[in-house]
């Protein structure tokens, strides 16, 4: 049994590095790469290992980057299947300037991908679902894959029985339709699904009642940076407060909330206290620099801290029920 299966249509190789200055027209010295697997499923299923649980992370590849995702991936110990494209798996480039901490991040498109590579996509997916617990679909979608794409996702993950969390953007958000365990966008990401600009807490309470009622997801984990996260259920909606940090980069910090959130879920955790694991996870990602992810002793260390208090054993959790 797989606890998690992530689908990343729009993978990418992640390259971080320091300079300097950033100056225009000037030749920027750069200082040594780092080289990450990247693109939303795939962190997703680079935390949940860290994290100490299973997960299979499946994707389409071509070209040199989509090569050295899966040497990294190897080299990582994440399980991981790839679908070969005749395409060329997009680079991201994160550069950090030295003088002032500032990040500048340069993000390009992926390949176009055609509908026999999207449907051997979909084909990996289904035979991975009886054998998992929980679906993950992250990202966007790259050239090519029609807008509904994630609903083709829901509606395989429902046939299965087998709880999908999704977290995209765009078109691709507002096309999902139903049958989504959790959506978890961000504040500027569910603007655009109800169409409409929020500016209250009262206004994303609506806005996240909305979508449920809608029957777009059973459940709603609004990301809001440094104002923690809004949890919505069809009993309700709890807000749940950031955890302190100062953070040194940004990337991955959503897609290290979802593995939080989806690890804790195959632990059983109750879903108010996967979402907030989820926040710690968020949390510790900020402490890393360029592309690097959540660490592991961190994210336990911050939930302890600030979600459990003194006294109480982190696997105490692990008996609750995991879709309450």
């Amino acid at each position: 049994m797989v606890a998690v299966v992530t689908l990343t249509m729009n993978p990418a190789l992640d390259i971080a590095t320091v300079t300097d200055r950033v100056v225009p027209m000037h030749k920027l010295r750069c200082g040594a790469p780092r080289y990450d697997p990247g693109g939303g499923g795939i962190n997703v299923a680079r935390v949940v290992c860290a994290l100490g649980g299973d997960a299979l992370a499946i994707f389409p590849a071509g070209g040199a980057a989509g090569e050295m995702i899966r040497h990294l991936l190897h080299e990582a110990g994440v399980a991981h299947e790839a679908v070969q494209i005749a395409g060329f798996t997009r680079e991201s480039l994160a550069v950090e300037e030295r003088g002032t901490g500032d990040q500048y991040r340069f993000i390009l498109p992926g390949p176009e991908i055609g509908a026999a590579d999207q449907q051997r996509c979909l084909d990996r997916l289904a035979a991975a679902l009886p054998a998992a617990r929980y679906v993950v679909a992250s990202g966007s979608l790259p050239t090519g894959v029609p807008e509904d794409f994630y609903a083709r996702v829901a509606r395989l993950a429902q046939r299965h029985e087998k709880p999908l969390l999704l977290d995209t953007s765009g078109p691709a958000l507002k096309a999902v339709g139903t049958a989504v365990y959790l959506l978890k966008p961000s504040l500027r990401e569910l603007e655009q699904l109800v169409g409409r600009q929020i500016t209250s807490e009262q206004d994303e309470e609506q806005a996240v009642r909305d979508v449920i009622a809608q029957e777009r997801a059973e459940n709603v984990v609004l990301s809001l940076g440094a104002k923690g996260a809004l949890l919505a259920t069809r009993n309700g909606s709890e807000r749940i407060s950031a955890i302190p940090v100062a953070a040194k980069s940004t990337v991955g910090a959503g897609d290290s909330m979802m593995g939080g959130i989806v690890v804790a879920l195959s632990r059983g955790f109750a879903l108010h206290e996967a979402v907030r694991f989820g926040v710690a996870a968020g949390a510790a990602a900020l402490l890393g620099r360029g592309t690097q992810l959540c660490r592991g002793d961190d994210v336990e260390r911050m939930y302890g801290k600030f979600f459990l208090g003194p006294g109480r054993p982190l696997d105490a959790l692990g008996a609750r029920s995991a879709r309450t």
